[in-house]
């Protein structure tokens, strides 16, 4: 019998009530898009994260996009990001015009390594053809990155710094969220994350009052502020002005909703997800070549467990004839892809990245995976001799 690679149903029972409830209440009160859930919703991703502001979109990627479009992040900018991790982080920065720049990962944890991050400025400062003006850091399968280090660099350097919180809703560092030190977080509500809801949804957190301001106008067609209106003296309803180019990038209702009642319960599948990835680490410290490290003083959400073997594409097979289901992240790195070849970094600058793509496998993990189901598990890695 094959095991879930993350189990969405277990979840779905737990709280089947109260969202389809919640569900009917949404759809009964025709208030689809930007409904008062929404509202809520944002309030409480703001009061998790002891931030200002919360501002919902329609996804992940739109969620990136909408800090750097704030701040008018164009051609001959520089927007400095891991190649280790999903494309949506640097496929959105040519969306602006702008140019991402690749940045080396740190083995213990795969986040930006501080070090890298200063090289590479230092060799856009150089060529002198690009502005230094962004740096994304990703909170990787679920641990925040070295947001004191990183911010000590973007302060020195005048550089704006979004946490890319996809998959790392809800982690702290030193018990802070990752916006005490970012200008802006950004989320994703994919169904496979941690926090996810049942289609797709995005959200951006921050303590910056007029980017919350100017993300929540670009998230519907540029749309007046209330800055706006009362720094000019419209002589038409501005319901239906945009004064800068945005997008359509609005969680509906629905979504919202879900997500109101799966958060109930998010403190509790942390714990979950805590004592799963501790009994998986206990099951296969010196049987693999790496189990995951977390940051000194960080709480990771653990989207993921990510191990490393030797022969990881032998022991993939292996599991899958078990029925235990697995996931490469990310078997090619986004520098080496044909998209960013015009953006490629020097040969031999990302070591730790390549090597990581060669070894790491991700295996179940969910709240709910019984301590049967991860024997299982444990058992059909330590008796693979491949």
């Amino acid at each position: 019998m094959s095991l879930p690679f993350i189990d969405l149903q277990a979840q779905r029972k737990r709280i089947e009530r109260e969202v389809n409830a919640a569900i009917l209440s949404v759809v009964e009160s025709g208030r689809y898009v930007l409904g008062p859930e929404v509202t809520e919703l944002e309030k409480q991703l703001a009061a998790w994260c002891g931030a200002k502001h919360s501002v919902s979109c329609a996804n992940g990627t739109d969620a990136i996009a909408l800090p750097l479009m704030a701040w008018e992040t164009g051609p001959g900018d520089a927007v400095f990001c891991p190649s280790f991790t999903f494309v949506a982080t640097a496929q959105v920065v040519p969306w602006t015009g702008a140019s991402p720049v690749f940045v080396d990962i740190l083995p213990e944890t795969y986040n930006m390594d501080p070090a890298s991050l200063e090289a590479a400025i230092a060799r856009v400062k150089a060529e002198g053809k690009l502005t230094p003006k962004v740096v994304i850091a990703v909170d990787l399968f679920g641990q925040p990155a070295n947001y004191p280090a990183i911010k000590a660099i973007c302060d020195r350097e005048g550089l704006k710094l979004i946490s890319d919180n996809a998959q790392g809703f809800g982690c702290t560092l030193n018990g802070k969220a990752t916006t005490d030190w970012a200008d802006i977080a950004t989320t994703s509500f994919f169904p496979a994350k941690p926090l996810g809801c049942y289609g797709d949804g995005g959200a951006v957190v921050t303590n910056d009052d007029r980017l919350a301001e100017l993300v929540e106008a670009l998230r519907v067609y540029g749309k007046v502020t209330p800055t706006d209106a009362a720094e000019r003296n419209f002589h038409h309803d501005p319901k239906y002005l945009s004064l800068r180019v945005g997008m359509n990038s609005r969680l509906d209702t629905i979504q919202a909703a879900i997500l109101l009642e799966k958060l109930k319960i998010f403190a509790d599948e942390i714990e979950l997800r805590q004592k799963v990835a501790a009994r998986y680490t206990e099951g296969l410290k010196g049987h693999v070549r790496r189990v995951p490290h977390i940051i000194e003083g960080g709480k990771s959400v653990w989207a993921q467990y990510v191990i490393e073997h030797e022969n990881r594409d032998g022991l993939q097979a292996h599991l899958g004839t078990q029925g235990i289901p697995t996931a490469v992240y990310y078997p090619v790195p986004i520098h080496m892809q044909d998209f960013a070849a015009d953006w490629a970094p020097p040969a031999g600058s990302m070591p730790v990245t390549e090597e990581a793509s060669r070894y790491v496998i991700a295996l179940p993990m969910h709240p709910y995976l019984s301590d049967e189901d991860q024997d299982r598990v444990i058992d059909a890695i330590r008796a693979f001799n491949g």
